[in-house]
């Protein structure tokens, strides 16, 4: 009988130091990610003067041309779709990614939004 006792003891020992664990198991859902907009909320033509300001940025730097001419086209929009407008629009001009995607963030950016961390332009 003290045996069963025993035993029947550290079974519920057991099961009560292992009950946090239990309960902390059950993760919490986290909320879907905001969705994408199916098309550019941005006017087509006045994006594309911006990425040809931005393609000329390739040899002259950065400067006053991305404030007058490319924040008033963005802004109103979360970084993120920015960030695709623009991807979509230097795709369309058949320019490259690899070079004006960097300059396309920093455009975001000094525009006062915070580009996307490690962003890169989804596959076509």
């Amino acid at each position: 009988m003290k045996k069963a006792v025993a035993v029947l003891l550290i079974v519920m020992i057991e099961v009560a130091t292992s009950m946090p664990v239990l309960m902390a198991w059950n993760p919490v859902p986290q909320p879907p990610p905001a969705p994408v907009p199916a098309k550019c909320p941005l006017d087509a033509l006045e994006l594309g003067a911006c990425v040809e300001v931005l393609s000329g940025l390739v040899h002259i730097g950065i400067g006053d041309p991305i404030v007058n001419q490319c924040c008033p086209v963005i802004e109103g929009v979360l970084a993120l779709e920015a960030a695709l407008c623009l991807c979509t629009a230097i795709r369309a001009r058949l320019l490259n990614l690899n070079i004006l995607v960097p300059l396309a963030l920093q455009l975001i950016a000094s525009c006062g939004m915070t580009p996307p961390p490690g962003f890169t332009c989804p596959a076509s």
